[in-house]
């Protein structure tokens, strides 16, 4: 059962995100303050993050459901993140050194970027993200859509993103490590990667604007030396957090299951959505497939 609100516009629907988001901080702050306490596993910080952001998904997926559209989730993806570094920056109690405040920095430019993004393209409750429209059509009469929706469209990337975290936590918490050529390349990692996000994103929506690019493959600025730039763009992102990592503690390396779990996402999750709805949609596709690469610009012609 759904609610369906007489509006669907633009202020509606992020009204409607935005109520949705302030009761999961209020759920989540709730399970920060009773955690330590609780018989719940883990009682440090990490451990208790890492519950407060699955009990914030759980009421993100509430309002998914309540008000019918999954794509209320989608800003949680640079949201959360930004939420959760900046209560570690609160937990470490001191003085932020010239590491944290930069990993911070970065992290925050990240974030309002990619929330800006999703907001000017989401037209409200009303709309709701083409894959999940076809994940529901292919799974209708087979699985109970609110499981598909659980684990496929809300859990998987929570779970995916707080891996990406887990090397944000050393670089912002973990002292003793000056400040050093490994974290001026993992500044400009970093900084490249956001770049190219954002300019990717900016090509695209100029391109589709264009009337008379109806029906066209974009294949302008960095979309003639990868079919998905902006992917490109996300996954650079957290291995920039991840060199961070290594240059406040070493011992942290791990960590780079976060980058890895990025880049097996958007291979074998994202593109191939994405290539199979443009194969379907342009024919020309295919011959575009086989001269610009995915992701990574090693090929073109």
């Amino acid at each position: 059962m759904s609610v369906r609100l007489a509006g669907t516009d633009r202020p509606t629907g992020f009204a409607v995100v935005t109520a949705v988001y302030l009761v999961a901080a209020v759920a989540a702050a709730a399970v920060v303050g009773a955690l330590p306490g609780s018989a719940l596993p883990g009682s440090g910080p990490l451990a208790v993050t890492f519950w407060a952001d699955l009990v914030a998904t759980v009421v993100v997926f509430g309002g998914s459901m309540l008000f019918g559209n999954s794509s209320i989730y989608d800003p949680y993806w640079s949201v959360a993140p930004a939420v959760i570094a900046v209560a570690w920056v609160g937990w470490r109690g001191d003085a932020v050194a010239a590491r944290q405040s930069l990993v911070v920095g970065l992290l925050l430019i990240w974030a309002v970027r990619l929330t800006a993004n999703w907001a000017a393209s989401w037209r409200g409750l009303g709309h709701e993200d083409w894959r999940y429209v076809q994940i529901r059509e292919q799974t209708a009469g087979r699985l109970p859509w609110w499981l598909v929706t659980f684990t496929g469209i809300h859990l998987m990337p929570t779970l995916v993103v707080f891996a990406g975290l887990l090397a944000v936590w050393p670089a912002i918490t973990v002292d003793g490590r000056s400040f050093g050529p490994l974290d001026v390349f993992a500044a400009l990692v970093t900084a490249t990667a956001i770049g190219v996000e954002a300019v990717a994103d900016w090509q695209l929506r100029r391109f589709t604007r264009e009337p008379g690019n109806r029906g066209r493959i974009v294949d302008i600025g960095l979309w003639r030396f990868s079919r998905h730039p902006n992917y490109l763009g996300e996954i650079g992102f957290w291995w920039g957090m991840w060199l961070f990592a290594l240059a406040a503690a070493p011992s942290w390396w791990w960590t780079v299951v976060g980058p890895v779990a990025m880049v097996l996402l958007f291979t074998f999750v994202s593109v191939p959505l994405m290539d199979r709805r443009s194969l379907a949609r342009r024919p020309a596709y295919a011959e575009h497939m086989q001269r610009i690469p995915a992701l990574l610009p090693t090929r073109w012609k």
